[in-house]
């Protein structure tokens, strides 16, 4: 079952948030600490009560194997056209909950969510020190908007 997230998950969502970040710390240690939280759980609380930052968890069996955080964001200023934007801001399936197209069933129910709410497009970033996880964007069709280049001084 999907479903919006709610102060009962919160601990369930760190704990996911906890691997998201073992992934990029692992990939980039020269940006992202090897423990810590993205959140504080006060700023999660709030996330989760905020109409334009929805976060929607997959439930089974009574415990929460994966999340969607997602942004509603408008654009519209100088030389870009009016847009709202659903931006998925970060999605993780339980490292135990793997291969059993959950992370699929998260993707799908999130633009779903974005068609209804009148969305343009569904955007994310993806780190490049995760191929696994740009393989499995593109596979649900997905591809670059644009690349975020960088230079380490």
């Amino acid at each position: 079952m999907i479903r919006i997230a709610n102060t009962s998950d919160l601990e369930a969502v760190n704990s996911l948030l906890r691997q998201v970040l073992k992934v990029h710390h692992e990939g980039r240690p020269d940006l992202f600490w090897a423990e810590g939280k993205k959140y504080t759980d006060d700023e999660l609380l709030a996330i989760f009560d905020n109409p334009e930052t929805p976060v929607f968890v997959y439930e089974e069996e009574g415990a929460v194997l994966g999340y969607a955080f997602c942004v509603i964001q408008r654009q519209g200023s100088g030389s870009l056209k009016p847009l709202k934007t659903l931006y998925l801001d970060d999605l993780c399936v339980d490292a135990s909950a793997r291969g059993k197209n959950i992370g699929t069933q998260l993707f799908e129910y999130v633009k779903a969510y974005a068609v209804e709410q009148g969305c343009y497009n569904l955007t994310l970033h993806v780190w490049s020190c995760n191929p696994g996880a740009q393989a499995f964007y593109v596979s649900l069709g997905m591809h670059p908007q644009y690349e975020s280049m960088e230079i380490i001084l």
